[in-house]
Parts: C-alpha cells; sequence; structure tokens
C-alpha cells in the first residue's frame, strides 16, 4: 500500500517552533493535494492545512491562521508544515495525506476521501 511518511514532530515548549515533513518514496507530490491533518487523545481527527498539487493555492484552518505554514519542495518530493507560535492545544498525533484537490480537507466526514495515510508523527508543546 502506498504511504505518506511523516517526521520532525518531537516536544517543543509553548511558544516555539516545530517543522513537520511528509514524503513519498513511491509517487511524485506534485501531482496531488497533500493535506496535513491532526488528533488529539479523545478528540476527532482535524484538517490542519492543505497545498494544492499546484502548488499555488494553500488553506489554513482557523487554528492554524497566522502560526503554521505549508510548502513543498519539488526537488526532495516533500511538503513540510512550518509550525510556529505553538501552543498546548497543538499537542496531536500529525499526518499527511493526499488526494486530487483540496476540499473537504477539513470536513471530517470530507476528509476520508484523502488517502495514503503515513504513521504520524507526534507534536507534544507543554511547558
Amino acid at each position: 500500500q502506498v504511504q505518506l511518511a511523516e517526521s520532525g514532530g518531537g516536544f517543543v515548549q509553548p511558544g516555539g517552533s516545530l517543522r513537520l515533513s511528509c514524503t513519498a518514496s513511491e509517487f511524485t507530490l506534485v501531482y496531488f493535494a497533500i493535506g496535513w491533518f491532526r488528533q488529539a487523545p479523545g478528540k476527532e481527527r482535524e484538517g490542519v492545512s492543505c497545498l494544492s498539487s499546484s502548488g499555488g493555492n494553500t488553506y489554513y484552518a482557523d487554528s492554524a491562521k497566522g502560526r503554521f505554514a505549508i510548502s513543498r519542495d519539488d526537488a526532495e518530493n516533500t511538503v513540510y508544515l512550518q509550525m510556529n507560535s505553538l501552543k498546548p492545544e497543538d499537542t496531536a498525533v500529525y499526518y499527511c495525506a493526499r488526494h486530487r484537490f483540496c476540499d473537504h480537507y477539513n470536513d471530517y466526514e470530507g476528509m476520508s476521501v484523502f488517502d495514503s495515510w503515513g504513521q504520524g508523527t507526534q507534536v507534544t508543546v507543554s511547558s
């Protein structure tokens, strides 16, 4: 099964930064929209951000606007999520997944159209 691979999570104090990476070894990311999602303990998975296949459109959940930035390095076949000004409520397992479009990336029912989910990377924000 084709899967994406997330990395870059860790433990950080409030106000700190992390950069998550989403890579693929079996397909080229430029042909897909890539979404970042997260799931905190006891909560539903939620969409955080999405990058269109063209790379020209970015989307952010309200909780991520102004703090997170999604980008892509085509040479590295990697999509990044730069997370700044992290808060304890950002603590979650972060996943990336692909679809043709970013539509429904932050719709709990709709995000099921995304596939190739990775194993996730843990982000913990705590003092």
